[in-house]
C-alpha cells in the first residue's frame, strides 16, 4: 500500500508539473500582456477572457486539490451585477468588476509562485524516485555501459574514484526513503501552498455565508409558495370538479330508473367533467415537472415550451450530456418565465433562446425583439410585470443554485436576459 501511494504521488507530480508549466506560466504572461494593452484601450476587451480563463484554471487546481491530497480551496468570487451589458461598453463594465474583485488579485499572485514554488513541490515526488533509483543502479550502469554517470545527468565519471560509485547506492538508498515517507505529503503540500494564496480573507468569506443564507431562505420561501400555489390549484380547480362530478353521479344513480333520459344527459356531462379535471391535473404536474425535462432533458424541454408559445421563437441548444435534475428544472422555468414575460409584457414579435454549457458553468440566454424597459430591481422595490416579481423570482431561483442573472432592456428595446448557473 506505502509502495502504491509513493508511486502515485510520484506519477500526479509529474503531471502537475506539466499542467503547471503549461497552464500557470502561460495564463501568467498572457494577463500581464493583457493589462499591459489596457494603455491602449485593447485589453480592455481582452483582459476580462484571459481572467475567465485564469479562473476556469484555479477551479480546476481545486477539483486536483481535494481530489487528488483532500485539501480543500474555497473559492469567493463577487457576482456580476445585472445589466452589464454586450459589446465594448459590457466589455469595460466586466474588466472593472473583474478587477476590483479581490479573489482577480489573489489568482494573479498565485500563478507566478505556483510556476516556481509549486513546480518544485510538484516535482520533488518523481525526481526522488527516478534520481533515487537512479543513483541505487549507479554502479551497475557504469560496468555495463561506462556511461552511467551520463545517464544520470552528472556527466563522466572517473574510474580512478570508486568511492563516488559506492557511496551513490547508499544516497540513492537515502533518496528513496525520502520518496517513501514523503512523496504524498510533498503532493499535499503543493495544494497547500496553493491554498495559502486562493483562499479567500474571513471578511470574504462572512459575505459569501450571507450570500448563502440569504439563497437559502428564498429557496424555503420559493417551496412554501409553490406548495400553496398547487394547494389552491388543486382546490379550486381539479378538487371542485371531481366534487361536483361525484354529486352528478350520485343524482345519476337515483335517475336511473326514474328518468333515463334525464341521468343519460348528466352522464355525458359528468364524462366531461372528468376530461377537463384529468387536464387540469396534467396542467398541474406540468407546472410542477413537465415530463418532457424528466424524460429528454433541458434542450428537448425548451424546444416544446417554445413550440407552445404564441409567438415565433428560436431555439439553440449545445448540450453535450444530460444537466442534474435540479439545475434543469431551475432552468427550465426560468426560461418559461423569461419567455412569458415577452409575450405578455415586451410586445415582441421573434424570440431567440441559446442554451450552452460552457466553462463549467449553463449559460442560458434570451433576446426578443420588443419595446425594452425591463429592470431587475432590489427585492424591496420589484413591482408586477417584466421588472418586478418576474424577473425578481428568477434571480431567487438561480440565486439558489449560486447563479446569476443579468438583463439588458433599453427603452425601445430589444431585451437580452443572460442566466448563468455553475454546474459540472
Amino acid at each position: 500500500m506505502r509502495v502504491r501511494r509513493t508511486l502515485v504521488a510520484a506519477v500526479r507530480g509529474l503531471g502537475l508539473a506539466v499542467a503547471v508549466e503549461a497552464g500557470s506560466v502561460a495564463l501568467f504572461v498572457l494577463i500581464v500582456v493583457s493589462m499591459g494593452l489596457m494603455v491602449i484601450g485593447v485589453g480592455i476587451l481582452t483582459t476580462p477572457l484571459v481572467l475567465s480563463w485564469a479562473r476556469g484554471y484555479a477551479h480546476l487546481r481545486r477539483v486536483w486539490g481535494y481530489d487528488l491530497a483532500g485539501v480543500r480551496i474555497p473559492a469567493a468570487y463577487r457576482p456580476f451585477p445585472a445589466g452589464l451589458g454586450h459589446g465594448p461598453v459590457g466589455q469595460a463594465r466586466r474588466c472593472a468588476v473583474l478587477l476590483r474583485d479581490p479573489a482577480t488579485w489573489r489568482e494573479l499572485l498565485w500563478l507566478p509562485v505556483d510556476a516556481s514554488a509549486g513546480m518544485l513541490l510538484a516535482l520533488l515526488p518523481p525526481s526522488l524516485i527516478g534520481y533515487g533509483a537512479g543513483f541505487v543502479l549507479l554502479p551497475l550502469l557504469e560496468w555495463l555501459t561506462g556511461l552511467g554517470g551520463e545517464i544520470l545527468g552528472l556527466g563522466f565519471l572517473p574510474t580512478d574514484q570508486p568511492a563516488m560509485l559506492v557511496a551513490a547506492p547508499v544516497l540513492g538508498a537515502g533518496l528513496l526513503a525520502l520518496a517513501w515517507y514523503g512523496n504524498p505529503a510533498l503532493l499535499r503540500a503543493h495544494f497547500l501552498l496553493a491554498a495559502a494564496f486562493l483562499t479567500p480573507p474571513k471578511a470574504d468569506l462572512t459575505e459569501r455565508v450571507a450570500r448563502l443564507t440569504e439563497t437559502r431562505h428564498d429557496a424555503v420561501d420559493a417551496s412554501a409558495a409553490e406548495l400553496r400555489r398547487i394547494e389552491r390549484d388543486l382546490h379550486d380547480g381539479a378538487q371542485a370538479r371531481l366534487v361536483a362530478m361525484g354529486m352528478s353521479l350520485g343524482t345519476i344513480e337515483a335517475l336511473l330508473e326514474k328518468d333515463p333520459a334525464r341521468a343519460r344527459e348528466m352522464l355525458v356531462r359528468a364524462r366531461e367533467s372528468s376530461a377537463e379535471a384529468l387536464t387540469e391535473l396534467r396542467d398541474l404536474v406540468r407546472g410542477i415537472h413537465p415530463p418532457v425535462l424528466a424524460e429528454r432533458g433541458l434542450g428537448d424541454a425548451v424546444q416544446a415550451l417554445a413550440l407552445r408559445m404564441a409567438i415565433p421563437v428560436e431555439v439553440e441548444v449545445e448540450l453535450a450530456r444530460r444537466l442534474e435534475a435540479p439545475v434543469e428544472s431551475a432552468a427550465y422555468f426560468a426560461v418559461s418565465e423569461v419567455l412569458t414575460n415577452a409575450a405578455k409584457h415586451a410586445g415582441a414579435d421573434r424570440i431567440q433562446v441559446d442554451i450552452q454549457h460552457l466553462g463549467g458553468r449553463l449559460r442560458i440566454t434570451v433576446w426578443d425583439n420588443g419595446r425594452g424597459g425591463a429592470v431587475l430591481r432590489p427585492a424591496a422595490a420589484g413591482g408586477a410585470g417584466t421588472d418586478g416579481s418576474g424577473l425578481r423570482g428568477i434571480d431567487r431561483r438561480l440565486g439558489t443554485f449560486d447563479g446569476i442573472l443579468a438583463v439588458s432592456s433599453p427603452a425601445g428595446g430589444p431585451t437580452l436576459v443572460t442566466m448563468e448557473i455553475p454546474c459540472v
